[in-house]
């Protein structure tokens, strides 16, 4: 039994949601999310909100429900406020800036990283060594920032490279004479 699934997803004011045959639309301020749904599970309109049940009692239909309803919750969120990810640069000479819709990365390769942002992202480099990845649809907005990661993720004897705001690095110890 679905703990997370037994729970209706509320809709704040100002935001539509249309459920066609096969996928689920929210609409806000922010913009329009569409979700592809299952046939393991239902997706229903009612007073509380919108309302997931499964269609049977199998593994899989049971799995569903959950994530269903918290990627439509996702959803809701995302076209009402978004979301964001903050990273942090640390090392000596790296450094992040924005050139137009690409951003530049100089992380103590031979060559400086430049990275297109995709379409619905924005990236903003308040300073040289913090990178804020916003936009509406959360996977998309985790994703680019786990690319943006995974050009330099932060090494254990250091701690230099591209970690998230609040990630801890777990340091190890060096060689000992």
């Amino acid at each position: 039994m679905s703990r997370v699934g037994k729970n209706a997803v509320p809709i704040p004011s100002g935001v539509e949601v249309a459920i066609a045959a096969g996928h689920v639309e929210v609409k806000g301020k922010n913009g329009t999310l569409r979700q592809h749904i299952l046939p393991d599970v239902t997706v229903e309109k009612s007073d509380d909100g919108v309302v997931v049940k499964p269609n049977s009692n199998s593994k899989q239909a049971r799995a569903l429900w959950g994530t269903t309803r918290a990627n439509i919750q996702s959803m809701v969120v995302g076209v009402t406020e978004g979301f964001k990810r903050q990273l942090e640069i640390q090392g000596v000479g790296y450094r992040a800036q924005m050139q137009g819709k690409t951003l530049r990365l100089q992380l103590g390769y031979s060559h400086d990283v430049e990275f297109a942002v995709p379409e619905g992202i924005t990236i903003e480099c308040p300073t040289q060594t913090d990178i804020v990845v916003s936009g509406m649809d959360k996977q998309r907005v985790g994703q680019v920032a786990s690319n943006i990661r995974g050009w330099r993720p932060p090494e254990p004897y250091k701690g230099k490279g591209v970690r998230y705001k609040d990630e801890y690095v777990l340091r190890k110890e060096g060689k000992k004479k």
